[in-house]
């Protein structure tokens, strides 16, 4: 498997290429945050090639943290796809939670694989701004009793995500930041 450093860049490059636009007026993002700059995670990744990249970056990023997990996901519909990459690259299982029951049936919010007690989880996400997605997984994840012991996104805006995974003692990390990005940061960010 290629080293972190080589899927970062080429994960950069990828996300710089077919992901990123910037329009002349700011545009409204999913955290409620206005930006010039808009980064289309899905559309960047939907080429299975380049999918395959950043799911290889994100088991390399748990792997260098010495992050041990059973299970892999996040908040569907930005989690879904490395779920489901991660878990067949890697030989684990996946879920995603829903962002709201669906009302019939199990009517559960964690689809796929069944958490709980015992199992130690892989949080995932394509882009942050604020952290909000990603943390309600996280409260959804530990709600069921499983342990959340890693985090990755493949790019974050911001330093909000930062902070709230520090002070929950969950390992975290971007593959690619707004430097990497060279647009500026939202959502509480500092620049660098």
């Amino acid at each position: 498997m290629p080293e972190l450093s080589d899927l970062r860049l080429r994960l950069r490059d990828i996300v710089a290429d077919k992901g990123l636009t910037h329009f002349d007026e700011p545009v409204q993002l999913a955290s409620g945050e206005w930006s010039q700059d808009f980064i289309d995670a899905k559309r960047a990744l939907a080429d299975g090639a380049d999918l395959e990249v950043a799911c290889r970056a994100m088991i390399a990023a748990a792997d260098e943290a010495g992050a041990t997990w059973d299970a892999v996901g996040g908040l569907t519909m930005g989690a879904d796809h490395f779920a489901h990459g991660v878990a067949l690259l890697a030989g684990r299982h996946w879920f995603v939670v829903r962002k709201q029951p669906k009302g019939r049936g199990t009517n559960k919010l964690v689809e796929g694989w069944p958490l709980g007690p015992g199992d130690s989880v892989f949080l995932v996400d394509d882009v942050v701004t604020t952290g909000g997605s990603i943390q309600k997984a996280y409260h959804q994840v530990v709600d069921t009793g499983a342990t959340v012991t890693f985090a990755a996104t493949i790019v974050d805006r911001g330093e909000v995500a930062r902070r709230f995974f520090a002070d929950v003692a969950v390992p975290y990390t971007p593959l690619l930041t707004y430097t990497d990005l060279g647009i500026p940061p939202i959502g509480g960010g500092t620049p660098t």
